[in-house]
């Protein structure tokens, strides 16, 4: 009879009791799909593994605070490494000034109305996605920024695939309600 594996709730208690070997196991068991999901974020393999051993690391601290009912020890520690890839991703993109030759070549003044424009409408769309309930917020903040299939976003936030496609659905109606009013 083979051995039976523990559950990961079972493995998160052992975690915040402090058993290394619960942390083995959830690294054998999530390892691999963290590791995925952090090289999809950030496009390289050096970054990916600094982020699984963080996020890895942070359950370890973590794991007395982990409530069930905010979603399963799967998302839980995806989304932990998701946010620590994002978080590094930002740093390396942060604004860098441009030489003053560069600068030069920068379209004129002729452009400003229309730039103008587009940051309104930018605002607008952003206003109207925070005014969304988080659950609805989030699902489209990671299909339309993260690049996430419904499919993907069915198992990192642990939930069904129908549930995913109806909080997509419900987000961008009332979303597009909201631009219509403000138009």
């Amino acid at each position: 009879m083979p051995d039976q594996q523990p559950s990961d709730d079972a493995l998160l208690s052992s975690l915040a009791a402090r058993d290394l070997g619960a942390l083995a196991a959830l690294y054998d068991r999530y390892g691999r799909l963290a590791y995925s999901l952090a090289y999809r974020i950030l496009g390289e393999s050096e970054g990916a593994e600094d982020v699984v051993q963080d996020a890895f690391l942070s359950a370890w601290r973590g794991a007395p605070g982990y409530r069930r009912e905010r979603g399963n020890p799967r998302a839980w520690l995806l989304s932990i490494v998701h946010h620590r890839a994002v978080d590094i991703l930002r740093r390396k993109t942060t604004f860098r000034p441009a030489p003053l030759e560069v600068a030069e070549l920068q379209p004129g003044d002729e452009d400003t109305a229309l730039a103008a424009e587009k940051n309104v409408e930018g605002r607008t769309v952003r206003a109207a996605l925070e005014a969304l309930p988080q659950a609805q917020r989030r699902t489209i903040e990671l299909a339309y920024f993260g690049g996430y299939t419904h499919v993907e976003l069915s198992e990192l936030m642990g939930v069904p695939l129908g549930t995913v496609k109806g909080r997509m659905r419900i987000g961008l109606q009332k979303m597009r309600r909201a631009l219509e009013r403000s138009r």
